[in-house]
């Protein structure tokens, strides 16, 4: 009866890992040449094992006849040989290795010894070789599950890569030449025709084309791209032939940020893999030197103090079953895979993530921090009124203009937008910029200052205030009123229902920052629903509003920011996860964060909270599984209820139901 139920068993191999082959083998994407070598070799040992089963071991003795006594046993042993080194050459080539360089408790070493002893033991009682080459067989098969799991995860990010581009197109002399990304510097004109890449960060000066930028933010739908827009490296021109300046040099474009991202992701363990690989190297000697002591100390025991046959064999045959369940694979092997597969999963989502110990801190955040303008709001500011000014409109818009033209703030882009024309900043002089309130410059001589409410306490000018909702900018002209500019930011059209994402994903308080007047955050942090909003606050306010919010969370709770400007990189750092908007967002606060959203849609970031909660859902699944099976399994074993059959299924069985558990972190997209 047993013999059928192994040979059902070894058919059912059979045809799974032909099907396998013909399956995996003929999409674009499949097999590797090694793991196609592996497949053959596990097609291969199963065949001959298979039929071995079909011949009796008197049908070996017939041999006797014709050849030397007992020369069946050897051919039948030779024939069951051959095939264990089929299937476990490699194994016991690497298991060899680790000795020689004394790193010998790994789990090719416990499968070597396993396989070995059990193929001496069959040897020695005259018996039955399947177990040894069973056990081998399944663990190959399982390797060969893992190998092709952490090749799917590889290939979803090696897609991402493939942003990476090959050339960038200069024009000299009428012609156009392909040069090396890294040759180009900044200011120069690059041309990208359709189906090419950008490869450079930079801004259309002619032609107008859609881009595919789904490699970089997950997103299908083109984006159309005009003169005067900037364009990111990495997305691909669809349609038109575009000539772009470049605003940035290779290495610093976003393309080489986001591949420098991912290639460096892996290096950030997490806890739980630092515990798994702490663990192995306790456990692996553990369960060696148990397993010795129970080949050696119970027929010693019995033999010199109970007066009862040692039985060798038996407690032998029980300490290499031992040996076999307590083979660490599963989790070894399955926890950086379920955090490999999380970070690729996200990837292909447009959220890059720099590590796996940032993914397991994502899945605890409670309280979500954000910055406003370019985080909720588009960061485009738009001049909607001119109040109680005592000079022409166009004369306050060309003072504040100019006064503002040497800053990068949005409202400061806002104000040379209205203004229409490129500003002469020779007629510019002494720029003074009060950081939160405004700026003082002279413009023609005349001293023009621009700023908040506070900007005009601190001169001492009575100011009118403003009953419209936006940000007001005051105008003193030479120490007088002139009138305020009304300037309103444009929140995103996903912000609203990012904020409910966010509570229905379990974020229990959201918070919102910014520099803004209290009027006008309060309207906005009013229309998202967001729990709190603190106002008028400088660089280093917020980071002290952080550390407050941080002292107030309770327990293992985490704090997330979510930001994307220059001023935003040291609360990004300061947080527990820093989130950074990684298309509109400052180089700075992408290198202080420790997520990227690459298309700054702030519903990504509930998707990237429940990505990486499923992702430790899922590691948590496979620790207490394999921990439960293998220490249930070892028990057993110890007392010989357990055989090499049930040895393999606590090792290659939980090891494949872990890593096929694991692969289900690649599938993000309806999260």
């Amino acid at each position: 009866m047993q013999e059928l139920i192994v040979n059902i068993l070894l058919g059912i191999v059979i045809i799974t890992a032909a099907a396998l082959l013909i399956i995996i083998g003929s999409r674009k994407n499949g097999m590797t040449k090694k793991q196609k070598k592996m497949m053959i070799r596990i097609l291969v040992t199963s065949s001959i094992l298979l039929g071995l089963q079909f011949i009796s071991a008197e049908d070996f003795n017939s041999f006797d006849k014709y050849l030397f006594p007992s020369s069946g046993n050897w051919i039948r042993f030779a024939c069951y040989l051959l095939d264990y080194f089929i299937i476990g050459y490699d194994i016991l080539k690497k298991a060899a290795k680790g000795i020689r360089n004394r790193q010998v408790f790994d789990e090719n070493f416990l499968m070597a010894v396993a396989t070995i002893g059990a193929m001496a033991l069959a040897v020695y009682e005259n018996g039955d070789y399947l177990e040894a080459i069973a056990v081998m067989l399944f663990y190959q098969i399982g390797e060969w599950f893992q190998g092709y799991a952490v090749g799917k995860s590889r290939r979803n990010i090696s897609n991402l890569m493939d942003i990476r581009p090959d050339y960038a197109n200069v024009e000299r002399n009428g012609r156009l030449e392909q040069v090396d990304p890294d040759e180009v510097g900044i200011g120069s004109v690059i041309v990208v025709q359709p189906g090419e890449k950008v490869p450079i960060d930079g801004i259309i000066v002619e032609g107008s084309s859609s881009l595919n930028t789904s490699a970089l933010t997950g997103e299908s739908l083109p984006r159309e791209a005009n003169v005067g827009d900037e364009v990111i490296s990495g997305c691909i021109s669809m349609t038109g032939v575009l000539k772009i300046q470049t605003t940035k040099e290779f290495g610093e474009s976003t393309v080489s940020k986001i591949l420098d991202l991912v290639e460096n992701a892996s290096s950030r363990k997490s806890k739980s893999e630092d515990f798994i690989s702490k663990f192995a190297k306790v456990y692996t000697p553990a369960v060696c030197y148990s397993a010795l002591a129970l080949a050696l100390l119970p027929p010693l025991v019995r033999m010199l103090f109970m007066g009862l046959a040692a039985d060798w064999g038996v407690w032998i045959y029980r300490a290499l079953t031992f040996l076999v369940i307590s083979c660490p694979c599963a989790l070894v092997i399955s926890i950086p895979l379920s955090f490999f597969a999380g970070i690729g999963g996200a990837s292909q989502q447009g959220v890059l993530v720099k590590g796996s110990n940032y993914l397991e801190i994502l899945s605890k955040t409670k309280v979500v921090v954000f910055d406003k303008t370019g985080t909720l709001t588009q960061g485009v500011f738009e001049v909607n009124g001119i109040h109680h000014n005592e000079i022409a409109d166009a004369q306050l818009i060309e003072y504040a203009a100019l006064a503002e033209s040497a800053s990068s703030h949005p409202i400061s882009k806002s104000l040379l937008r209205a203004y229409g024309k490129e500003p002469d900043r020779s007629r510019v002089s002494d720029i003074q910029e009060i950081s939160g309130n405004g700026i003082i410059a002279k413009v023609d001589g005349i001293e023009i200052a621009a700023g908040n409410d506070k900007l005009m306490t601190h001169l001492n000018i009575p100011y009118i205030n403003c009953h419209q909702t936006g940000t007001i900018i005051h105008m003193a002209i030479n120490g007088t009123y002139a009138g305020h500019i009304v300037i309103s930011d444009i929140v995103k059209p996903h912000s609203q229902a990012a904020i409910a994402a966010l509570k229905a994903s379990g974020v229990e308080k959201t918070v919102m920052l910014t520099g803004d007047a209290k009027k006008v955050a309060n309207q906005v942090a009013s229309s998202l629903g967001i729990d709190e909003v603190y106002s008028e606050l400088l660089p280093a306010d917020k980071v002290e509003k952080v550390e407050e919010l941080l002292r107030m969370k309770l327990g293992k709770a985490k704090l997330a920011f979510v930001g994307d400007g220059i001023n935003d990189a040291p609360v990004l750092s300061r947080a527990d996860i820093g989130v950074a908007m990684g298309a509109m967002g400052s180089d700075a606060a992408i290198e202080a964060a420790d997520i990227v959203l690459m298309d700054d849609d702030p519903m990504k970031i509930s998707k990237a909270i429940r990505i990486s909660r499923k992702c430790l859902r899922i590691v948590y699944q496979n620790i207490v599984f394999a921990l439960v099976v293998k220490f249930a399994c070892l028990i057993l074993g110890a007392f010989g209820i357990a055989n090499m059959y049930l040895a393999i299924f606590a090792d290659v069985g939980v090891m494949i139901l872990a890593v096929l558990n694991a692969i289900r972190c690649l599938f993000v997209k309806n999260l």
